[in-house]
């Protein structure tokens, strides 16, 4: 069951690793805890290790694949739950995940994520957020240090004040290399996201928020003053209670969301 077969040779373009270790696969599947009736949406199933541990636990799921060679191999073998397994044979940062919810269903996502395109595509994940439930992905470590930081922390950046504008994020466990086949060369950790139900705080217009905390990262080691120039003046911060000489990671999700309205309103 956990073992890649020789018949499929994992590609680096996809920036394929499958997981094999069975001990792995149930402790993930026991922080998804997947119920029949619920929309599971897996993202990169590879040779369907996770995969066959949901479905025997939800009896329906959908998937998303790019891999062109992997779709017949899974349709093989899950064949018996007829058009409760189907695949979607496409660019999962480019899929319409409204689309699968018209059912009126929340979607529960997960995924063992591809390290070279996680980031786009939690970004691409988070436009969907409400219609999504939980998301539970396997990513680089390092990924999930920053979407869980906190102001004043190494990691705390851009990818972790957006997730946690639209999410409770929650580290779950580390799950190390050679739980893989073929082995990366760095740690692997799980995390939970939960989509707010209502947000505790709102921008005016998230594309203005979007566009601030982009501008104030362009160059971490740079003051906000500096950074922000194009948006705002030094002393326009000050007025706002911000002090305009703190580096960007300094910076609360409130006040980039103070920033982001008063550009709101000025425009």
């Amino acid at each position: 069951m956990s073992k890649k077969p020789a018949m499929h040779k994992a590609r680096k373009r996809f920036g394929q690793n499958f997981l094999q270790d069975p001990a792995i696969i149930r402790r993930i599947v026991a922080s998804i805890s997947p119920r029949e009736g619920d929309h599971m949406v897996e993202i990169g199933p590879g040779l369907g290790a996770l995969t066959e541990e949901i479905l025997a636990e939800s009896g329906a799921l959908d998937a998303i694949e790019l891999d062109r060679d992997l779709p017949p191999i899974l349709r093989t073998k899950f064949f018996r739950y007829g058009d409760d397994f189907r695949i979607f044979e496409a660019d999962a940062m480019k899929f319409d995940y409204a689309d699968l919810a018209k059912d009126g269903r929340q979607l529960r996502v997960v995924g063992n994520l591809p390290y070279n395109i996680s980031t786009q595509l939690i970004f691409h994940l988070l436009s969907h957020a409400d219609v999504i439930m939980d998301m539970h992905f396997m990513l680089q470590k390092e990924v999930v240090d920053r979407l869980a930081a906190k102001p004043g922390e190494n990691h705390y950046g851009r990818l972790g004040i957006m997730a946690q504008y639209y999410c409770d994020v929650e580290p779950l466990f580390i799950v190390p290399p050679e739980a893989f086949d073929p082995v990366p060369k760095v740690d692997s950790a799980i995390v939970r996201l939960i989509p707010h139900k209502k947000l505790p705080i709102e921008a005016q217009d998230i594309k203005v928020l979007e566009n601030v905390v982009r501008t104030s990262f362009t160059m971490r080691r740079k003051t906000l003053r500096n950074n922000l120039k194009p948006l705002l003046t030094g002393d326009e911060l000050e007025q706002l209670g911000i002090d305009p000489g703190l580096r960007p990671e300094r910076l609360s999700l409130a006040e980039f969301v103070t920033i982001s309205d008063y550009l709101s309103n000025k425009q």
